[in-house]
């Protein structure tokens, strides 16, 4: 393989790479957004239940 050719592969599995990362990081950061909507939800159906 040319030097350009194996430049070329290494670019482009470090920028897949980086795009993995930072799609965990994204969804990561989702999965806690929802589960503190979720805790949201739950404190207010448990202060409705409490004052039925």
């Amino acid at each position: 393989m040319t030097s350009i050719k194996k430049f070329a592969l290494f670019a482009i599995l470090g920028t897949l790479l980086g795009t993995t990362l930072t799609a965990c990081n994204t969804f990561e950061g989702a999965g806690q957004d929802v589960q503190a909507g979720g805790r949201a939800i739950e404190r207010s159906a448990d202060n409705v239940q409490k004052k039925m």
